[in-house]
């Protein structure tokens, strides 16, 4: 096995088409597929200065398909550049279970993404801060990382996830009509904070052309009294985003995540001492 790394958004998208195979075989959550990175990587080209998408890549053989990947969000703040899990910094992210994956075939590919991000970390410029926010329990390529970094930190965050009770509110349509949708998403991006209505408005027109996001509302004349956006794979389903009075959305208890990170230390360093 090789390693290599892909950085910038046109070769990001190749690699995020590439890992397919593997993002359907790890059953990877929809936050973490081609669609969603797409619609991530489009709402950052958008902008000037927010950042670089990279991937991290370990391959059999030239050529070859991944065995393992990460898709990482580079971004400089001032000395210090910040490292995350692409699409972490990009809202809104659906809440209650992880959002993320290093996606990874079999023990000896998760080693090998770890040392490969290892050795990205190692290749910046000046301090940097990673953070990678929404991962598993138990996932052997932050473990194997966490062993490599000495002041790296795993921690296990709470999850908060929404809960559908949009039925007690009023007759509720539900609908993963992409027509249907885009009537009523400019008033549902009304609602969104401003930070939100980019990825909002291109991942809900991207997942539903595929059936892959359902929308619900409440219909109050030709406004939406309170409404919910749910992405679906197969029969599993996972509240995303929505708004509502009178007791519409709820949130409960979700499972656990789990977050890798080092801080940065001070810069410029001192003669005869690491930055890490």
């Amino acid at each position: 096995m090789f390693t290599r790394v892909a950085v910038g958004r046109a070769r990001v998208v190749r690699e995020v088409r590439a890992a397919a195979p593997l993002m359907a075989a790890l059953r990877a959550p929809i936050t973490a597929r081609g669609p969603w990175l797409t619609a991530v990587l489009n709402v950052g080209a958008a902008h000037r200065l927010t950042g670089r998408p990279v991937a991290v890549v370990v391959e059999a053989h030239h050529q070859g398909r991944p065995e393992a990947v990460a898709f990482l969000h580079l971004r400089r703040r001032g000395f210090v550049t910040d490292v995350t899990l692409l699409g972490a910094g990009t809202p809104p992210l659906p809440d209650g279970r992880p959002p993320g994956r290093l996606l990874a075939g079999n023990p000896d590919a998760a080693e090998r993404l770890a040392a490969g991000i290892h050795e990205l970390l190692g290749t910046l410029r000046g301090p940097w801060n990673l953070r990678l926010t929404g991962l598993p329990m138990g996932d052997p390529t932050a473990r194997a990382l966490a062993a490599l970094l000495p002041t790296g930190l795993i921690r296990t965050l709470r999850s908060a996830a929404l809960v559908d009770d949009l039925d007690d509110v009023g007759p509720v349509l539900r609908t993963r009509d992409p027509g249907a949708l885009d009537g009523w998403l400019p008033a549902l991006l009304d609602r969104a904070d401003a930070s939100e209505r980019e990825l909002l408005r291109a991942a809900a027109r991207l997942h539903a052309a595929i059936g892959q996001v359902e929308l619900a509302v409440v219909p109050d004349g030709g406004r939406p009294r309170a409404a919910l956006l749910t992405l679906v794979d197969g029969d599993d389903r996972w509240p995303w985003w929505g708004f509502g009075a009178d007791g519409a959305l709820r949130t409960q208890l979700g499972v656990p995540v789990v977050e890798l990170s080092v801080p940065a230390r001070g810069w410029p360093p001192l003669p005869g001492v690491s930055r890490r």
